[in-house]
């Protein structure tokens, strides 16, 4: 395809997909969209530390050709102000895998998310956060060590699906009216009214999608969250759906938390993932509680929205916590933070988010060696307390450094690993 205004690098080679697999040669072009606000600097810095993990790791051997794609306020300047041009659609298609930083939502008004539509866009149907501590990052837990979850979260349903009406409006009304008049529902006059889809096709291919992951990571249990007491036909819903992809797709590497102590006396069969389930609302507190006896989550939107965050708390907040929408094979990664515009352009804010987005992304593509270079060599920065103001302020006698002395700081211990 020729596209208007992005320009792929004339080196190297799109990613494909075979036999349901990724194809990945040693030059693969991938997609970055800088972002606004402190989107510029986080995403310079963490190009660079990439790019020297993957030489550091290869020998040079390998390289990724970073093809810009416009997205938000950048964009907006380039395409006459369209915030969400379709070419860069069809370009993180045509690239398979991509990355971006934090992009501007106005809150009660003006364009709708740009992340939301990029899911639904693309049906990036799965919202995967993982979240795990690293030594020497200030965290409000005694013993943060013991957070090591991933987070599927369904990306495409639920309140985020944008089915709503406001008060006052024709729509409104005439939905008020067909709920009180031809279903018999009660709710106060002036209400805003919203709907709630939860489809069995949605919630099963993000579960297949979060158990998949546990067998192939050799993770312990799979908890579906819902708030299935109270939601029964739409979050009840999910969870039993859960449960019947589990026992009709994995018999073989699955057990149910029930069938556990009914057969097993409460003892995992090795290589078995435990399938269980979880109400929301009690979920949060056994996350701070008892984080260890959780491995992978599979929920909704709206609860996997609230849950990874407060998890991202516990091992130093969104400021660290990497991101990714993926589909069947298409993978956007992000930063999960916003755009922070009042430090824009001051090189001062943390990379991290980003920055271990994009190790995700190396995982994602097989290059686990770069991936694991920069896991490596993150908390040993951390622990010589050459850290961002963020972390600075949470610390005793640590060095604050820029966005790019932070990057500065990694790459120098990748360069000597």
């Amino acid at each position: 395809m020729t596209y208007k205004h992005i320009t792929l690098p004339e080196s190297g080679d799109k990613i494909a997909v075979a036999d349901g697999k990724l194809q990945v040669s040693d030059n693969p072009i991938l997609g970055f969209v800088e972002g606004d606000g402190i989107g510029p600097d986080i995403t310079k810095a963490s190009l660079r530390v990439w790019d020297a993990a993957v030489k550091q790791a290869y020998g040079g051997k390998r390289k990724i050709h970073w093809a810009e794609l416009y997205m938000g306020e950048k964009a907006a300047a380039v395409y006459d102000g369209d915030y969400f041009p379709a070419e860069t659609l069809q370009a993180c298609r045509d690239l398979v895998v991509s990355i971006k930083g934090p992009l501007t939502t106005p809150i009660g008004g003006g364009f709708r998310s740009l992340n939301v539509s990029l899911r639904q866009n693309l049906d990036l149907y799965a919202c995967v956060r993982p979240v795990r501590y690293y030594t020497g990052v200030p965290s409000p837990l005694r013993h943060p060590e013991n957070v090591d979850v991933v987070i599927f979260r369904e990306n495409t349903e639920d309140v985020y699906s944008g089915i709503e009406f406001a008060a006052g409006s024709a729509e409104n009304e005439k939905l008020a009216k067909f709920l009180r008049d031809e279903m018999g529902c009660e709710f106060f006059e002036g209400a805003g009214l919203g709907v709630k889809p939860i489809s069995e096709f949605g919630s099963k291919r993000l579960i297949r999608k979060a158990i998949r992951f546990a067998i192939d990571h050799s993770r312990e249990s799979v908890t579906l969250v819902h708030k299935g007491n109270i939601m029964k036909f739409t979050e009840g819903a999910f969870r039993n759906w859960g449960y019947e992809v589990a026992a009709q797709e994995f018999a073989e590497n699955t057990v149910s938390e029930s069938d556990l102590w009914d057969k097993y006396d409460g003892q995992r069969p090795e290589g078995k993932v435990i399938i269980k389930d979880r109400i929301t609302d009690i979920m949060f507190q056994l996350m701070q509680l008892r984080p260890s006896e959780f491995d992978v989550i599979a929920t909704m939107n709206l609860n996997g929205d609230y849950l990874s965050d407060a998890a991202a708390a516990e091992v130093g907040g969104v400021g660290i916590a990497p991101g990714a929408n993926i589909a069947d094979h298409l993978a956007v990664f992000e930063a999960t933070h916003g755009t922070a515009p009042k430090y824009a352009d001051q090189n001062k804010v943390n990379p991290s988010s980003l920055l271990l987005s994009g190790v995700m992304m190396l995982e994602y593509i097989g290059w686990s060696e770069a991936a694991n270079l920069i896991n490596d060599v993150f908390p040993q920065v951390i622990e010589d307390k050459t850290v961002t103001y963020d972390f600075a302020r949470q610390m005793n006698a640590a060095t604050t450094v820029s966005t790019s002395g932070f990057a500065d700081a990694l790459i120098k211990k990748i360069e000597a690993a």
